[in-house]
């Protein structure tokens, strides 16, 4: 006997959810999130290179990002100095 809901797995909510807060941020944090995908964890000026934005633009798309609970960050562990920031997904 098997039943059938009609509530999508919950992998499948979480990525939805996830891209419905992404899509309302600017291309410049999209941009970031998409960096982070591929390659993270990754500093702010690891970041810059990687998506060719101005240091400037990649820690305005980091602060709204945060604000979406979509990133976050912790030392790193080569230079305790830095922070590197991965996906919270």
């Amino acid at each position: 006997m098997s039943t059938t809901t009609d509530k999508p797995p919950v992998a499948e909510q979480a990525a939805e959810d996830y891209r419905e807060r992404l899509r309302e941020l600017p291309p410049s944090a999209k941009l970031v999130a998409k960096v982070l995908e591929m390659d993270a964890p990754l500093s702010q000026g690891q970041l810059a290179e990687e998506s060719l934005l101005p240091d400037r633009t990649v820690r305005y798309a980091l602060n709204r990002l945060e604000e979406q609970d979509l990133v976050d960050s912790r030392y790193s562990f080569q230079d305790a100095r830095k922070q590197v920031y991965f996906l919270e997904r």
